[in-house]
């Protein structure tokens, strides 16, 4: 729909009335039909929402406005699994390293790291290890080691844009063990440095316990259960925890849990 200045009509409501002089944008509105005018603006609608979804907001305005925003982009849920015996070897050695990243605004999982590693100092695995994570040998023999998984890890950040100073993201856990002893202690074992990244992280368990009042004693069983959640995979499986932990974490965030940092600085 044009009139004699050559304007279209459908653009000019598209473009938006900001741009044109406000006797164009009457006569638009009196040139299209009631229902064309609102065909036009629910294609509008339609096309802010796919660009949305392509700046990585998700599935949809709805699903983003039923619970209040983060404080933080992303989320990295993190569970490691390491070799294990009783009584217990030293040292403990990490032999699975997976990261989940969570969207901050729709709590939903992005992107997944994953690998083994092979330990160095017992690389034979107990029974009592593969047992208990479902971890058999041939899944760490030739796998690579614990510093050149970190620098894996370090390139996957990248490439999922992390390490940009604008982008706000922390690393999630169920316990402070995984960030405050196990990788700092293998690490300075080995006598590599420990990114800034792994520094500061939410425990899971105290942020239930925030959110719903009790502490799960028995961790992701606890919390599962607390929320009446079904649990995803094997206990002590890495990958498997991790997706629990999200899971967990989106639950809280539908019911208005704000996620806050709870390790203290190092």
């Amino acid at each position: 729909v044009s009139d004699a200045s050559g304007y279209s009509m459908i653009a000019l409501l598209h473009t938006g009335a900001a741009k044109f002089p406000q006797n164009l944008l009457s006569r638009a509105r009196q040139s299209v039909s009631p229902l064309l005018l609102a065909g036009v603006l629910k294609g509008y609608s339609s096309i802010v929402s796919r660009k949305l979804a392509s700046h990585g907001f998700g599935a949809s305005m709805a699903a983003m406005s039923s619970f209040p925003p983060q404080r933080y982009h992303y989320f990295l849920v993190l569970d490691f699994e390491a070799t294990c015996d009783k009584p217990q070897i030293h040292p403990q050695e990490i032999i699975e390293f997976p990261i989940l990243k969570l969207n901050g605004r729709t709590m939903e999982i992005e992107s997944t790291f994953h690998m083994y590693v092979q330990p160095v100092v017992h690389p034979q695995l107990t029974p009592f290890c593969t047992e208990l994570t479902g971890i058999i040998q041939g899944m760490v023999d030739g796998q690579p080691s614990l510093q050149q998984v970190l620098e894996r890890v370090d390139e996957w950040m990248a490439k999922e844009g992390l390490l940009d100073p604008s982008v706000k993201s922390i690393f999630v856990t169920c316990g402070d063990w995984d960030l405050k002893v196990m990788l700092p202690g293998q690490c300075q074992y080995l006598g590599l440095p420990v990114a800034d990244y792994f520094k500061q992280w939410i425990n899971l368990k105290k942020a239930y316990s925030f959110a719903m009042g009790s502490w799960p004693k028995n961790g992701l069983l606890d919390m599962n259960k607390g929320l009446n959640l079904q649990h995803i995979g094997r206990p002590h499986s890495g990958i498997d925890d991790c997706k629990n932990i999200a899971n967990i974490m989106k639950t809280l965030a539908h019911r208005g849990f704000i996620f806050k940092q709870t390790s203290k600085p190092f």
